[in-house]
C-alpha cells in the first residue's frame, strides 16, 4: 500500500512548479542578451534572474525530486509503510522555507551571486542560510533512507535489497556527503564575512571546499535518472534488465569515482598545484566507467525487448522496439543528449583543451545538456510513470507525452548547440549583454537568436509538461500493484558488497581525504589566500 501520496505530490508539485519558473527566468535571459531586444536597463536584473534560476535548478528542482522520488522508492520497493512520516514533512517544509528565504534575498537584488558561491563576492545572510535550510531539510530525508534501509534488512536478514532502493540510497549517501563542503564553506567562511565578523576571506579554501559539491552534486542530480533507467524502463517497454549486478555496481561506482574530481573546475586557479589538478583530471575521466555500464546494460535490456517483439538479425531488433512507448522515446533521447554532453566533459576534464573553452558558452551547453537534457527529461518520466498512483487516474496520454519529449529534446538541441561553438569561438558566458553591432561580435548574432528560439520551444514544452501533470483523467477502480523491472537471471542472493554500502562509502570518504586533504590543509594556513570582501550593491 502507498501511504505517502501526500508526501511524494509535495514535493513533485513544489519542484515542478519552481522548475517552469526557473524555465521562464532562463528564456528571459536569452531575450534579452539577444539581438532581438534593447539592452537591459540595469544588469543587476540579468544577474538576479541568472542565480535564480540557477539555484532552483542546481538545488531545488533535484533536492526535492530525489527526495519525493526517494520517498516512494522506499514503500513501493520496500513493501512497507515509510517510517518517520512526520520527519519527512518536516523536512520538506525545511526546503520550502530554505527556497523563500533565499528566493526573497535574490529577487530584492541582495544575492546575486549566480548560485556558486565564489568569494569575494558576498550576498545577504538569509541567501545563505535559505541553503542551509535546504541542505538540512535534504540530510532528514538522507537520515530516513538510511532508517527504512536498517528497518527492512533486520525484517529480510540475508535477503537482497531491491535494486531502487539500493541506488536511491546510493543517492542519498552521496549527497549527505558532496554536500559538506557548500556546507562548510558556508558555515566557516561566507557566513561570518556576510554577517560582518570578517572583513576578509580566503578565497581559495572557499573556492577548493565549493569544488568538493560542485561536481559531484552532478552526479546526485542524475540518481533518480539512473534509477529510471535500471528499475522502470525495462518493465516499461516490456524487457527485462539484461544485468541487476551492473545496476549495483554502477551505482556504487558513482560513490566512488563521483567525489575527488571537483577541481578540474579550478584548472584556471593558481592556488591548487599541477599535480593535484591532474589527479582530479584523471578521476573526472573514471567517472565515466559507470555511466558507459550503465548505457550498454540499458541498450542490452531494450535488444531483449526487441527481440522478443520478433526482431531478427543484428539490427532488426532495433525496428521492432516500441518506437511509440514514450519510455522508448525519452530514454533514446536522453541518451542522445548524454552522448554530446559528454563528448564535451571530456574537453573540460582536459587540463590543456579546458584552457580553450573555459568560462564559455561552451560549459553552458555542456552542462545544459546533461542536466537540462538527459536528467530533466527522466524527472519528467518519473513523475509520469508515478502518477497514476499518486492521482488514482488513469495513464497519462502517450501522444501528450510523447509530443512533450520531442519538444523538450528539440528545444535543448537548439538552445545548446549553438552556445557551444560560440565557446570555441571565446564566447563568455554570464554576460548581461554584448554588442553585436561590434564587427567581431556581428557574425555571432544569429547564433543568439536561434538558442533564444530553443529556449522558447522549451518553455512550451515545459508547460505542456505540466498541463499533463495537472489534467489527469480519474479513474474509479484502484491503480494496479506498482512493479520494478525484473532482470533476465534473478539473484537469489546478491553478493554482500552488493548488498550494502559500508566498503563503498569508505572508499569514497578516503578518495576524498586523499584528494582534498592537503589542498584544504595548505590553504587554511595561508594568510594570503584572504582577500577583502564585496557585498553585493558594492560592484
Amino acid at each position: 500500500m502507498f501511504l505517502a501520496k501526500r508526501l511524494v505530490l509535495a514535493h513533485f508539485w513544489v519542484a515542478f512548479i519552481a522548475f517552469f519558473a526557473a524555465i521562464v527566468l532562463g528564456e528571459w535571459q536569452m531575450f534579452v542578451r539577444s539581438p532581438l531586444s534593447p539592452w537591459v536597463n540595469n544588469p543587476e536584473h540579468y544577474y538576479r534572474s541568472v542565480t535564480a534560476h540557477g539555484t532552483v535548478m542546481a538545488y531545488v528542482l533535484p533536492t526535492l525530486v530525489a527526495m519525493g522520488f526517494g520517498y516512494a522508492i522506499t514503500e513501493l520497493a520496500l513493501g512497507r509503510p515509510l517510517i518517520g512520516l512526520r520527519w519527512a514533512w518536516a523536512g520538506f517544509w525545511l526546503v520550502i522555507a530554505g527556497t523563500l528565504m533565499a528566493a526573497v534575498t535574490t529577487a530584492s537584488g541582495k544575492s546575486s551571486v549566480l548560485y556558486t558561491f565564489y568569494p569575494p563576492m558576498i550576498g545577504s545572510t538569509f541567501y545563505y542560510l535559505g541553503i542551509v535550510l535546504v541542505v538540512v531539510g535534504s540530510w532528514i530525508w538522507v537520515a530516513l533512507m538510511s532508517l527504512n534501509l536498517r528497518a527492512w534488512k533486520k525484517a529480510h536478514p540475508g535477503a537482497s535489497m531491491p535494486l531502487a532502493m539500493f541506488g536511491n540510497v546510493a543517492g542519498a549517501y552521496l549527497w549527505a556527503w558532496t554536500s559538506v563542503g557548500a556546507a562548510a564553506e558556508i558555515l566557516l567562511l561566507i557566513l561570518p564575512a556576510s554577517t560582518g565578523f570578517a572583513d576578509t576571506i580566503n578565497v581559495g579554501l572557499a573556492r577548493v571546499l565549493f569544488s568538493w559539491t560542485l561536481h559531484a552534486i552532478v552526479y546526485f542530480w542524475l540518481m533518480p535518472a539512473y534509477i529510471a533507467f535500471y528499475t522502470l524502463f525495462p518493465r516499461a517497454i516490456g524487457s527485462r534488465l539484461y544485468s541487476d549486478t551492473m545496476g549495483r555496481v554502477a551505482f556504487a561506482l558513482f560513490l566512488v569515482f563521483s567525489m575527488p574530481i571537483g577541481i578540474h573546475h579550478l584548472f584556471a586557479d593558481p592556488q591548487v598545484g599541477a599535480g593535484f589538478k591532474f589527479v582530479h583530471a584523471a578521476m573526472t575521466a573514471m567517472v565515466s566507467v559507470p555511466t558507459l555500464l550503465t548505457v550498454f546494460t540499458i541498450v542490452a535490456s531494450a535488444e531483449i525487448a526487441g527481440r522478443l517483439r520478433g526482431g531478427k538479425g543484428p539490427i532488426g531488433w532495433v525496428k521492432a522496439l516500441p518506437w511509440s512507448n514514450p519510455w522508448m522515446l525519452a530514454v533514446t533521447l536522453a541518451f542522445i543528449m548524454l552522448g554530446f554532453g559528454g563528448a564535451g566533459g571530456i574537453i573540460n576534464m582536459s587540463y590543456q583543451l579546458n584552457e580553450s573553452i573555459h568560462n564559455t558558452q561552451w560549459v553552458t551547453g555542456h552542462f545544459h545538456l546533461i542536466f537540462a537534457g538527459a536528467i530533466v527529461i527522466m524527472y519528467f518520466m518519473v513523475a509520469y510513470e508515478l502518477w497514476p498512483q499518486l492521482c488514482a487516474c488513469q495513464p497519462l496520454s502517450p501522444r501528450l507525452i510523447n509530443a512533450q519529449v520531442w519538444s523538450w529534446f528539440i528545444g535543448m538541441m537548439i538552445l545548446t548547440m549553438p552556445w557551444h561553438l560560440v565557446g570555441l569561438l571565446g564566447a563568455p558566458r554570464r554576460m548581461a549583454y554584448y554588442d553585436y553591432t561590434h564587427p567581431l561580435l556581428a557574425p555571432q548574432a544569429i547564433t543568439v537568436i536561434i538558442s533564444t528560439i530553443g529556449g522558447l520551444i522549451l518553455v512550451i514544452s515545459a508547460a505542456l509538461f505540466i498541463y499533463i501533470l495537472a489534467t489527469p483523467q480519474r479513474q474509479d477502480t484502484q491503480a494496479p500493484v506498482f512493479t520494478f523491472s525484473q532482470a533476465v537471471h534473478p539473484h537469489a542472493r546478491v553478493p554482500a558488497a552488493l548488498n550494502g554500502f559500508a566498503l563503498w562509502v569508505g572508499m569514497m570518504i578516503a578518495l576524498t581525504v586523499v584528494n582534498y586533504g592537503y589542498p584544504i590543509l595548505q590553504l587554511a594556513i595561508t594568510p594570503e589566500a584572504s582577500v577583502p570582501i564585496v557585498p553585493i550593491g558594492a560592484r
